[in-house]
């Protein structure tokens, strides 16, 4: 929960070519105090079956910017095994899009719901609520 001093950060992932949560995405957490300052890895969680992370880190004191990265290459590749008659990737099989990386700023005393919108050839992402 965010208090007047900090941010918080919230996620959420749906896979749009199936229609359902993501679940199992292994989400990082980094975050820094200003525009030139060093990334500060913070933890991470992973999406649960409702293809949210309920545990992320608070975010220190005095961020400014966060950085919120998925691991999506392990998830796409477990779906493709499960669907061995129909493959998930064309070309070599290979992910288009192994990890996503999402950055953003941020301001104290806000929470910032940030859904990621994710199929195997793009994804999107917005400020939710």
């Amino acid at each position: 929960m965010s208090t007047d001093t900090t941010a918080s950060v919230s996620t959420h992932i749906l896979d749009t070519s199936a229609g359902r949560p993501a679940e199992g995405v292994a989400v990082r957490l980094t975050a820094r105090p200003g525009p030139r300052a060093d990334w500060q890895e913070l933890g991470g969680s992973a999406t649960d079956a409702d293809g949210r992370c309920k545990d992320l880190p608070a975010l220190p004191e005095g961020t400014t910017h966060v950085r919120l990265g998925f691991e999506v290459e392990p998830y796409f590749k477990k779906k493709a095994e499960a669907q061995q008659d129909a493959p998930a990737h064309r070309d070599s099989g290979a992910v288009f899009f192994p990890e996503v990386t999402v950055t953003f700023a941020v301001t104290p005393g806000e929470h910032y719901h940030v859904p990621l919108l994710l199929n195997p050839f793009g994804y999107s992402v917005y400020r939710g609520s």
